[in-house]
């Protein structure tokens, strides 16, 4: 006969487990798989109210201008994805390939976090890469970035050898 853990008793055996011996006290805390909190983790819903909407413009590799409403806490690949922005995302917001280079505009730079030496590292791949280069799967949406406007480059480099594009799902 096997035993089934409720996710009370899980947590309380990671905990021990994770935690130093001498400590008496056991405090409450989150799990996460990687420090990368946002990939795979991304549910797609409308914003709660007005104060929730971010105004985005993405410019197309052909100059179209495309603004979309996001909300905050939005994953810009992931919101690119749901309004059909050829925004590629080849490894699903893994921090693993520059598929989702992008230039953020001028006036916009200064207010997003600065890139992780990871980011650092991919961007340096990304073909036409630029000194407001990004990737779009780094950028959470924040009031603060209301009106940006985020341009996709010319091409990006995929690991695929045939041209296929894998389909968001």
């Amino acid at each position: 006969m096997t035993s089934i853990l409720r996710p009370s008793s899980w947590r309380n055996i990671m905990k021990r487990a994770l935690l130093p011996m001498n400590q008496s006290t056991i405090p409450s805390f989150e799990i996460h798989t990687s420090k990368w909190r946002f990939h795979g983790e991304y549910e797609m819903q409308d914003p709660k109210s007005e104060a929730d909407i971010v105004n985005i413009t993405f410019i197309d590799k052909t100059g179209k201008r495309i603004p979309v409403r996001g909300k905050v806490g939005d994953n810009v690949l992931y919101l690119a994805h749901r309004y059909g922005i050829e925004m590629e995302g080849a490894c699903e917001a893994s921090l693993a390939c520059t598929t989702c280079h992008i230039y953020v505009h001028q006036n916009y730079t200064d207010k997003l976090p600065v890139a992780e030496e990871k980011e650092e590292d991919l961007l340096d791949l990304a073909p036409f890469l630029k000194e407001n280069s990004r990737l779009g799967c780094q950028i959470i949406l924040t009031k603060d970035l209301d009106g940006i406007e985020l341009e996709l480059p010319k091409a990006t480099r995929n690991f695929y050898v045939d041209g296929h594009t894998p389909a968001p799902h």
